[in-house]
């Protein structure tokens, strides 16, 4: 399947060629912090680590990314958004992604926090709530 007909990895409902794919290859940058939240989910289904750590607030930012390639992410739901806007220079994101590793499932429920940093948003870090 080509990109032009690729639903987006994280769930928005829109084309991959539409949605996350600009913001992940560096052609353009999310204009809200649910957008890079989106992409940094699309980035993870893509074990595109260097995405990642660009993404990365330099504060927060680790020194590497792991990614298991055995890790096979299912789906993103947002499930709050607190500011965020592309007025706004920081927002909040919670979602739910779904994941299995090793035939079983899991859930990762994170509230994130992003900052702009001129017009780049950044993940900064984030709250992990059981699930």
């Amino acid at each position: 399947m080509t990109d032009s007909a690729l639903t987006c990895y994280c769930d928005s409902g829109k084309l991959f060629s539409r949605c996350c794919k600009s913001i992940v290859s560096r052609q353009t940058t999310a204009t809200t912090a649910e957008a890079l939240m989106r992409s940094r989910y699309t980035a993870f289904c893509l074990g595109d680590r260097q995405y990642l750590l660009k993404s990365w607030h330099p504060d927060t930012r680790p020194s590497r990314v792991a990614i298991n390639p055995d890790q096979q992410w299912l789906d993103l739901k947002i499930l709050n958004t607190t500011a965020g806007r592309s007025s706004d220079e920081t927002g909040k994101v919670e979602f739910r992604a779904r994941y299995k590793l090793a035939g079983r499932g899991y859930r990762l429920h994170e509230t994130s926090r992003f900052i702009k940093i001129a017009s780049d948003w950044y993940y900064l870090d984030g709250v992990h709530h059981g699930s």
